[in-house]
């Protein structure tokens, strides 16, 4: 018996109507109309002979085979995207996309101002910038460069130490003007604190490094690196946060002498994506722009 011939478009509605949970949603993140939407869905069904949806309140669920299916789908997405960015514009040019991904607080509070700086300079070239603190494949193409608080370990990747997050204890003035400067580690039990909720494995690094945040006295936890940095700011209590980002916000440094170390951060691409030009320079004018803020701690303009 013959495979199915499977269209790409079909199956781009597929992913589309799993990723909003209606055809309206999947039609609007296409740019179609929820007919053309509703249509596609139904060949690509009548393909594969069985039904990819159901019905409910709460939306269009998938079935068992559509879920089945997930996992294949993305990488195809992953896949086209990844030749539509090759696509985008000669190798030998500075214009075109490239894709760029690094970790939530990173993304949010380090490298738009250098971003925009690249834009300037660079005025054709298109930035997809993906925050996740996952780590996505650069092996797999799901990113051209990525920048990492961890060396990557990935085959057949270029990858470069920028530089290192010098983290501390930090508070803000309103918060010590409440409750006093903490005169050692024994004291933090008295003050609120800040740290990591399920990240048992965070909760250990932070413990071997001086600074307990499994103690009852923390009384804000999250394991979004942005939302603990935001409740510094916001006076609630005590919790790490880069001496970089620290200065920015006029953060207090506490205990300085028990509660002090670095974490690298890396920038990496595929060794492959080296000859094409807009990448390349991606790599190298971030890289430096990362170096400039790790040492200064603040971005080159």
């Amino acid at each position: 018996m013959t495979p199915p011939q499977l269209q790409w478009e079909t199956q781009r509605a597929f992913l589309a109507v799993l990723r909003t949970g209606s055809l309206s949603g999947a039609a609007r993140l296409l740019g179609i109309a929820q007919a053309t939407a509703r249509r596609r869905i139904e060949t690509l069904e009548q393909s594969v002979g069985v039904s990819l949806f159901i019905r409910s309140p709460g939306g269009l669920m998938p079935t068992e085979m559509a879920r089945d299916l997930i996992s294949h789908v993305e990488n195809m997405a992953l896949a086209a995207e990844a030749f539509t960015r090759a696509a985008s514009a000669d190798v030998a040019q500075s214009s075109g996309t490239v894709r760029l991904t690094s970790s939530k607080l990173l993304g949010v509070e380090v490298l738009p101002p250098m971003l925009a700086t690249l834009h300037r300079t660079y005025g054709q070239l298109a930035i997809e910038l993906s925050v996740s603190d996952r780590l996505q494949a650069l092996d797999r193409q799901e990113a051209d460069v990525a920048v990492r608080i961890r060396r990557p370990t990935q085959g057949a990747v270029v990858a470069r130490k920028v530089g290192d997050l010098q983290v501390g204890l930090y508070a803000s003035g309103q918060l010590l003007a409440q409750h006093g400067v903490p005169g050692s580690v024994a004291e933090l039990s008295q003050y609120p604190l800040i740290g990591p909720d399920r990240n048992l494995a965070e909760v250990d690094f932070l413990r071997d490094r001086g600074f307990d945040c499994s103690a009852p006295r923390t009384l804000f936890r999250s394991d979004d690196h942005l939302a603990q940095q935001a409740a510094i700011r916001a006076g609630v209590g005590l919790g790490v946060c880069p001496a970089q980002l620290a200065q920015r916000y006029g953060l207090v440094r506490v205990l300085p002498d028990q509660v002090d170390f670095a974490v690298d951060v890396w920038i990496a691409m595929h060794q492959d994506m080296r000859r094409v030009q807009r990448i390349s320079l991606v790599f190298d004018e971030l890289g430096q722009a990362l170096a400039t803020f790790l040492t200064t701690g603040c971005a080159a303009t």
